[in-house]
């Protein structure tokens, strides 16, 4: 099996969904010229961040799956024979939302959807006012390209998710992703913050011997309510082999398109020297299933 070449479209993001689709675009087209046959959009791609204020005025920008966004991107994955993973604020229903992932095949067909399960609540990041929690489960999207097992941001930080996706047959798992610093964090704590979400990442392609891929938004959005600072979105979308090795990364700061090759063989030469799914003790594993062990 030949690598499979990856495009990863890091981009900063505005108010005006056409430029931003219009800018995605032409990164997907270098991508696709480079030889990519998976882009990998970031989280929530065709607006700013609206979740760092709760505004029922956003819920303008939910759309339909599918729908008029859909239809762009996946006349373009027909155009370059390419597997495209893009992100939407989807509208399900009147009053019920969700974030979702897309992923349209080759020949321009959806080839399945996810989302969104963990929905985080936190200063800046209000997404329990938008987002209903994902009801899709943890299930590998078949592809041309192999059985990709797709989880959105906050999602990153349970290896609960990773493990469900790796144990129903997913060959990689792809995070869409926006996340950044509070700009009030001293750089230390920013550095911090930066590093743990990459090493959690790296666990859990380590833990399930298989590779990730994470892509990031880049650059400041201030807070239309002003109650924060705007979050400084920190880039750094990345690939990681299953051993947990960086394969490559992208800037803090810059928007770019990041091209990796992934050795889809090297998952199970991985998992023979390190076989963990053979020695899981499912038989004790029950507590788990308990908010706390009091």
């Amino acid at each position: 099996m030949k690598p499979l070449k990856v495009g990863l479209v890091q981009q900063n993001c505005i108010k005006n969904p056409t430029e931003n689709i219009e800018k995605s675009f032409q990164r997907i087209y270098q991508a696709a010229a480079q030889g990519a046959k998976l882009v990998v959009l970031p989280e929530l791609h065709s607006s700013h961040y609206f979740c760092q204020t709760e505004d029922i005025a956003n819920f303008d920008l939910a759309e339909r799956i599918p729908g008029e966004t859909t239809r762009r991107f996946s006349e373009l994955a027909k155009e370059l024979g390419i597997v495209l993973v893009i992100s939407l604020f989807e509208k399900r229903a009147a009053g019920l939302y969700h974030n979702t992932a897309v992923v349209l095949e080759k020949d321009g067909s959806i080839a399945g959807t996810y989302r969104k399960m963990h929905i985080p609540d936190d200063p800046g990041y209000h997404e329990k006012f938008y987002f209903t929690q994902g009801d899709l489960g943890f299930n590998p999207i078949n592809t041309s390209v192999g059985k990709l097992g797709i989880l959105i941001c906050w999602d990153q930080w349970y290896p609960e998710a990773a493990r469900m996706m790796a144990l129903a047959g997913a060959e990689i798992i792809i995070y869409p992703t926006a996340i950044g610093y509070d700009p009030r964090d001293e750089v230390v704590e920013q550095q911090r913050q930066l590093s743990a979400w990459m090493t959690v990442q790296q666990g859990h392609a380590i833990a399930n011997g298989l590779p990730i891929i994470s892509v990031n938004r880049v650059g400041f959005e201030a807070d239309p309510s002003q109650a924060t600072p705007g979050i400084d979105f920190w880039g750094n979308s990345f690939v990681a082999g299953p051993q947990g090795e960086i394969l490559g990364q992208a800037s803090a700061k810059e928007e770019e398109l990041l091209s990796v090759d992934i050795d889809l063989n090297q998952s199970e030469k991985v998992r023979q020297i390190w076989p963990f799914f053979r020695d899981r003790r499912i038989d004790q594993y029950q507590e788990l299933l308990k908010r706390f062990r009091d």
